[in-house]
């Protein structure tokens, strides 16, 4: 078993400019001009947890998008349990749960339930073991009678749900979710953090990738941060040291003097 689960060296992605209309066929094959990833070097032990935080566009989601085996690198080389990313995508494939936060992939028609067991026949789970962790997974997460709709008829926060069950279902080695906790409410939110502390990172020899905008999240969940900001990594420590290095009271203070950047938070930016 490798020392570490993830491995980026110099990893870089750049995309096309977004050309539409006339001057797409005027220019078929333009360079492409925008870095989403510039040089990322970075390592993720087995077993650890690893926040990304970013503003917009700093290049978590095509980050996490390159080690799900969705997208090509560029330059440079992604490694995830000992595969590339690039040359063995199925190998990739078998080692990981993907949430990716927007794009669910689950069939309208069929309820959460059937959607769960089709995917956990893809990832070679017996019908017995399916069963069994949907029911597990399904009462940890309150879906109920919500399993047995139609996915098209369930709100965006039970299919959040259900995308993270998917994601887990297989017990994988890496972990993939790209803001797990948006469209969840904050009791639901508050009980998925728990559920991965105390029962994924604190019981298996699970590793977790994770992007969020949300402080306390990263607080609770993670061993170290990954700062980016327009592709680049500026940092990459524990929460304390980022603190200590940026001379800081807080992770959004050092957030902000590490890239000149703000969150503000919901309080911060409601007017009273």
């Amino acid at each position: 078993m490798p020392d570490h689960a993830i491995v980026l060296d110099s990893l870089e992605k750049w995309f096309p400019p977004a050309l539409g209309g006339w001057r797409a066929y005027l220019q078929p094959f333009r360079p492409p001009t925008s870095p989403a990833l510039r040089g990322i070097f970075l390592k993720v032990r087995q077993g650890e947890a690893v926040a990304l935080l970013g503003a917009n566009g700093a290049g978590k989601t095509t980050l996490l998008r390159i080690l799900a085996t969705l997208l090509l690198p560029t330059s440079g080389t992604a490694s995830l349990a000992g595969h590339d990313t690039a040359r063995e995508p199925a190998a990739v494939r078998r080692q990981i749960g993907y949430h990716a936060g927007s794009d669910q992939g689950f069939c309208a028609r069929l309820s959460g339930r059937q959607n769960l067991r089709f995917f956990g026949r893809l990832n070679h789970l017996s019908d017995r073991i399916i069963a069994a962790r949907i029911e597990t997974l399904g009462e940890r997460f309150g879906l109920g009678e919500a399993l047995d709709r139609q996915a098209r008829a369930l709100s965006s926060g039970t299919i959040q749900r259900l995308s993270l069950i998917r994601a887990l279902l297989h017990q994988p080695r890496v972990l993939l979710l790209d803001e797990p906790t948006r469209s969840l409410d904050a009791i639901a939110a508050a009980d998925f953090r728990h559920f991965l502390k105390t029962e994924v990172l604190a019981r298996t020899d699970t590793s977790l990738l994770f992007a969020s905008h949300t402080m306390q999240e990263i607080e609770l969940l993670a061993d170290r941060v990954a700062i980016l900001d327009e592709g680049k990594l500026l940092a990459f420590d524990t929460p304390t040291a980022l603190r200590a290095r940026t001379l800081s009271s807080s992770l959004e203070e050092a957030f902000a003097r590490l890239t000149g950047r703000h969150l503000y938070s919901a309080a911060e930016s409601t007017p009273e």
